[in-house]
């Protein structure tokens, strides 16, 4: 198995509005992360081929870490253009690139059970983390650059499944956000599920 790097990739897709007001929620996380030392890497798509591409770039990339911030629904997400991928659809383009790695969704009404269901066995990955509410941009932005300042804070190399948990329930706590956790589960057998608030 290649050895992964240490490191978020972050994928971003907003409507028209948030771009002419300058929600890039991506970017803000990136900056944050290049104060702490660390090498993010942040592609922000239009498109579905476009998303597509970086989904192979991070697949070649070799990070850890891949963080998607995009609008969504219980369906599943689109990209600027609205061009909509539903969970099966994007487990399949994640599947080759996301096994024993950690999948971080920003994006409203994603994270529940029926998407872990398909992302989880289909792509072998560690974990899924993301909001269960809408949440607004400023919120957004600030707990996941708090979210990784921590994490990386008490080790730059590698987050493991008891320190995400207990980082994420402060970090939810915090600021309010009522955050799922999918994780694989130890025995191979399904995922396992925390709400934390």
């Amino acid at each position: 198995m290649l050895k992964t790097r240490p490191d978020v990739f972050i994928i971003e897709s907003l409507d028209p509005d948030d771009e002419g007001n300058g929600r890039f929620e991506g970017s803000i996380i990136s900056n944050m992360l290049r104060l702490h030392g660390k090498l993010p890497e942040y592609r922000y798509v239009r498109t579905r081929a476009q998303f597509e591409d970086a989904i192979r770039e991070f697949g070649r990339s070799r990070y850890r870490y891949l963080h998607i911030s995009a609008h969504g629904d219980p369906e599943g997400m689109c990209t600027t253009n609205l061009d909509e991928i539903d969970y099966d659809e994007l487990a399949d383009l994640l599947k080759p690139h996301l096994q024993n790695k950690r999948l971080f969704l920003s994006a409203c009404s994603m994270v529940h059970e029926d998407m872990a269901g398909y992302l989880i066995p289909k792509t072998d990955c560690f974990s899924v983390i993301g909001p269960v509410d809408d949440i607004h941009f400023h919120k957004a932005a600030i707990f996941w650059a708090s979210l990784y300042h921590l994490l990386f804070l008490k080790d730059s190399e590698k987050i493991n499944r008891a320190r995400l948990r207990d980082t994420l329930f402060r970090t939810a706590e915090l600021f309010e956000v009522n955050v799922k956790f999918f994780y694989r589960r130890e025995d191979g057998k399904g995922f396992g599920e925390e709400l934390l608030t």
